[in-house]
């Protein structure tokens, strides 16, 4: 599909944040799709990801590949599908929120989302500028977090387009090299006689393995639709859905592939530094680009972050319109405010901030369900968007108490189910050995209900309407 005549280049910055993308200014083609999840998937954090079906979950190798691939597949669904919705809307993920919830019943789960994704940021940037330094040591931690908060910053600023080109460079960039570091892991350096004949898969290992996977996907839930909104109306759901899901899963299957093999040769180290080993010869070109990599998916929660913040001032201040200067101040603020943070982070600062963003993602899984099923099975993607920027949330009225009620029974269900790092290990969870399934379980629960109390008020309305009427 032809771009549009007024479309935004690469060379321009954004003007637009949250409000409705106008038709004439849609552009972009599905397959923009495919490059923006593909190219920011390949990284060192999904490596490690990876490495965790075999050293921590102690799969062999047949075993942690059926479960990524399982794992990433089912999580991909539900990322996808909510990208296939920015097409029709064309508004941010979270402004499209207001829909289900109301406008005053939205802001907590957009301060969730705010506080989410700038810890993603923040833990990104430790960790980008730990891998970076160990290759390039000259730049020392400290200066590899201030270049991947220079690149992420830049990309924000600049906006839509410059990320998706971001994301097409790495896409080549990071798809030559990790073939590169699969030749050079497993060909140049042969594996050891016994790699693919390990026994001593469990179903919690198994299970362990396809959580990690299914999450790394369900993470991008509530900010997919913010890279899909530009694309031309007609391009529909269909094609959105599918290169979303193609991109985004084997985006992140290879790189995991690597980690659980790099785990097999190495189980007792460190996965980063197992990387390193595992391609000596190439080492710093591998580790720098996967590394860079990461400024890819960190342009993208600063930008999601700073759209969220937004989002919860125009709630309150209705006549606050902000364009690319707003933006950008913002933007400004939140990556100081990660930067801040990340130089002054102890040795245990990742592992404990790690800990709360599960928290925060549990208290995202009963948001998706409650989404998706308002969008495609409750309304079927028929909104007034313009309804979103009213103080009172016009028909959506200020509070949907029923998609309140259900979201907070969907966190109180899987806090049994729930483990966060050394804090806490729900009894369910414990019963299982110790796997947190807690997400599959908010998303069996809230689904069907928010279903069918949503239908029965509808059929209730229609009713009275008709008696009325009569």
């Amino acid at each position: 599909m032809s771009r549009s005549g007024s479309s935004e280049s690469t060379s321009s910055i954004e003007s637009n944040t949250i409000q409705p993308v106008p038709l004439d200014q849609r552009h972009g083609r599905s397959r923009d799709m495919f490059t923006i999840w593909f190219g920011t998937n390949i990284m060192i954090l999904a490596i490690v990801t990876g490495a965790l079906a075999t050293t921590v979950f102690g799969l062999p190798a047949w075993a942690a590949a059926v479960a990524i691939v399982a794992g990433n597949l089912f999580g991909a669904l539900f990322m996808a599908l909510h990208s296939a919705q920015g097409p029709t809307l064309g508004v941010p993920q979270m402004v499209q929120t207001k829909g289900q919830f109301g406008s005053l019943g939205a802001v907590l789960i957009v301060a969730v989302v705010v506080c989410m994704y700038t810890g993603f940021f923040i833990s990104i940037l430790v960790f980008g500028g730990e891998s970076l330094a160990s290759v390039l040591p000259f730049l020392g931690e400290k200066g590899g977090i201030l270049i991947l908060a220079a690149v992420s910053i830049t990309a924000t600023i600049w906006g839509y387009s410059l990320i998706h080109t971001y994301a097409r460079i790495m896409t080549w960039a990071s798809g030559l090299t990790l073939v590169l570091a699969f030749i050079w892991a497993f060909v140049v350096h042969p594996v050891p006689s016994g790699f693919f004949h390990g026994g001593g898969s469990t179903i919690a290992g198994f299970l362990g393995a396809f959580v990690a996977s299914a999450v790394w996907q369900i993470a991008y839930a509530p900010y997919v639709s913010d890279y899909s909104r530009y694309m031309p109306k007609a391009t529909g759901a269909r094609p959105a859905f599918w290169m979303s899901y193609l991109g985004t899963s084997i985006g992140s299957i290879l790189p995991m592939f690597l980690g659980a093999g790099v785990g097999l040769l190495m189980p007792t180290t460190d996965p980063a530094l197992a990387l390193t080993k595992a391609t000596a010869g190439i080492s710093v070109l591998v580790v720098a680009v996967f590394s860079i990599g990461v400024a890819a998916t960190n342009a993208m929660n600063l930008y999601c972050g700073t759209l969220c913040t937004i989002t919860i001032i125009q709630t309150f201040v209705p006549k606050f319109t902000a364009k690319a200067r707003a933006r950008a101040v913002i933007a400004a603020l939140l990556c100081a405010l990660a930067v801040a943070v990340s130089l002054s982070a102890g040795s245990g600062f990742v592992a404990t901030y790690n800990n709360l963003l599960v928290l925060l993602m549990g208290a995202l899984v009963p948001w998706t369900a409650v989404n998706l099923v308002d969008f495609y099975l409750v309304r079927h993607g028929d909104y007034v968007v313009e309804d979103f920027f009213e103080r009172d949330g016009g028909r959506y009225g200020y509070v949907n108490w029923t998609a309140v009620v259900c979201y907070l029974l969907g966190v109180a269900v899987q806090l049994p189910f729930m483990i966060i790092g050394t804090w806490y290990t729900g009894p369910l969870a414990r019963m299982l050995g110790s796997v947190d399934i807690s997400f599959i379980v908010g998303l069996v629960v809230v689904s069907p209900l928010y279903y069918v109390v949503m239908t029965l008020q509808t059929r209730r309305r229609a009713d009275l309407a008709s008696e009325a009427v009569g």
